[in-house]
């Protein structure tokens, strides 16, 4: 189940999340939360972010299927 919940989320903001996590390890606590902000804010132009926006804002259930290589 947990699986299928990832693996049904945005795969740009699953690797982004991913790499954030696993670089932010070797940082100072105040330096790994600045760069968390940093990339989630630069997550936020992704294509397939402003979809599951979108469709939250209409109430629908987001297309990521079309953002899938």
């Amino acid at each position: 189940a947990l699986a299928r919940a990832i693996a049904d989320k945005p795969h740009t903001a699953v690797r982004t999340g991913k790499e954030m996590f696993y670089r932010q390890l070797s940082k100072e606590l105040s330096d790994a939360y600045a760069y968390a902000g940093n990339v989630m804010a630069c997550n936020m132009m992704a294509e397939d972010t402003v979809e599951g926006i979108d469709a939250f804002l209409q109430k629908r259930e987001p297309d990521f299927d079309r953002f899938r290589p």
